[in-house]
């Protein structure tokens, strides 16, 4: 792997198109996704989405390398093995690349100094909200702080609060999920926070044709996950990487709550033994809940432990029946094995190829758009 990011070729037009219309389609992207990209420092404002065990050094230098902006994904990393691996990385590519760290991580203060001593140039912050602190360490290293906001309040409290960048990610995502659907969240948020910082759209974003809507609608770039974990630079196991290519997006469901005095987290999964194993599991400590045979809260640590290690399983040891095999509603475009450059190159030329759609149905001909701004 080369340590710096490789030259794009211009966009190829497909048989019939018009050289002039693709030729300010693929310009008026680099307006659109403008404010995306001088906000990361990349090509393509293309955030790799932080999927624990998968968004390691291969595939984030990779996706750095490829023009767009790759993030580690911290998980339960201690502060020595983040530092290991930001140095790692840095070793692979010399473009920029942000950290993913959760916020409920027992070590979150010191995994923060190890990006200000590394000088990482943004932190994404995930699994909750961040409090004012936490956004003070981060903006006084130099780094800028990206946030996921699941509503617009939030959204705004978290601007307040000294948040650099937002990402919305709907329900659509892998991994653990909110309740409301991409869509209606960038309806909602887009409008009102597009021009006060910068807004990545996140959650069942497969093809270049959706990362071209949502940039119309004021978003700054897309984040998306699912889609590169079948890169070759993925070190995902073989197994795994089989799971994506065989399923659609049905198979990825989220996690179910049988009981709501034993509340469980949602997770978008592909479904498997695992998860009928899990529904059973519940139902049996609901059962021995009724006949008092186990406490509430111990019969609610048994279901919190039932993942324990389970995305591990599957991602490196290839455990994808009983294993969690994580994965956005996207999972159906994950159609084939494909280098992470082909992945970016495909969404930018489908993206491209959606906004001269429209330009020819606008126009008819190549459309007088001053893009030099």
């Amino acid at each position: 792997m080369t340590s710096g990011v490789e030259p794009r070729s211009a966009f190829k037009p497909a048989t019939g198109s018009d050289p002039r219309v693709l030729g300010n389609a693929r310009r008026l992207l680099d307006v659109l996704w403008k404010t995306g990209t001088e906000f990361l420092g990349c090509e393509l404002a293309i955030l790799g989405g932080a999927m624990t065990w998968v968004s390691e050094r291969n595939l984030v230098a990779a996706i750095s390398n490829g023009g767009g902006f790759g993030v580690i994904a911290c998980g339960a990393m201690t502060p020595l093995q983040l530092e290991a691996e930001i140095i790692a990385t840095r070793a692979l590519t010399t473009r920029p690349f942000g950290v993913n760290l959760i916020i409920m991580h027992p070590d979150l203060a010191a995994l923060i100094d190890v990006c200000t001593r590394q000088k990482v140039g943004h932190i994404v912050l995930a699994g909750g909200l961040p409090n004012a602190m936490t956004l003070t360490r981060i903006k006084e290293s130099g780094a800028k702080a990206i946030c996921f906001a699941p509503a617009l309040v939030i959204a705004k409290k978290l601007v307040r609060m000294g948040a650099d960048a937002i990402v919305i990610e709907g329900m659509e995502a892998g991994g653990h999920i909110g309740p409301v659907s991409t869509s209606v969240l960038a309806q909602e948020i887009l409008p009102a926070l597009r021009d006060e910082v910068p807004v990545f759209v996140a959650g069942g974003i497969g093809r270049g044709e959706a990362m071209a809507s949502y940039l119309e609608m004021g978003a700054a770039g897309v984040q998306l996950g699912t889609r590169f974990v079948c890169a070759h630079e993925s070190i995902a196991h073989p197994r795994f990487k089989q799971a994506f290519l065989r399923a659609d997006a049905r198979h990825a469901v989220p996690s179910v709550q049988l009981d709501p005095r034993f509340p469980v987290i949602p997770v978008r999964a592909l479904a498997n033994d695992g998860t009928h194993a899990f529904l059973e599991m519940q139902r049996g400590v609901i059962d021995r809940f009724m006949r008092s045979e186990v406490s509430r809260e111990d019969g609610q640590l048994e279901i919190e432990r039932f993942w324990a290690g389970a995305l591990r399983r599957a991602v490196i040891d290839g455990d994808v029946e009983g294993g969690s095999v994580m994965a956005g509603q996207s999972v159906g475009f994950v159609t084939r094995e494909q280098s992470t450059r082909a992945i970016l190159d495909e969404l930018v030329d489908e993206a491209v190829m959606a906004l001269s759609l429209r330009a020819r149905v606008a126009f008819g001909e190549p459309p007088p758009l001053d893009l030099a701004r």
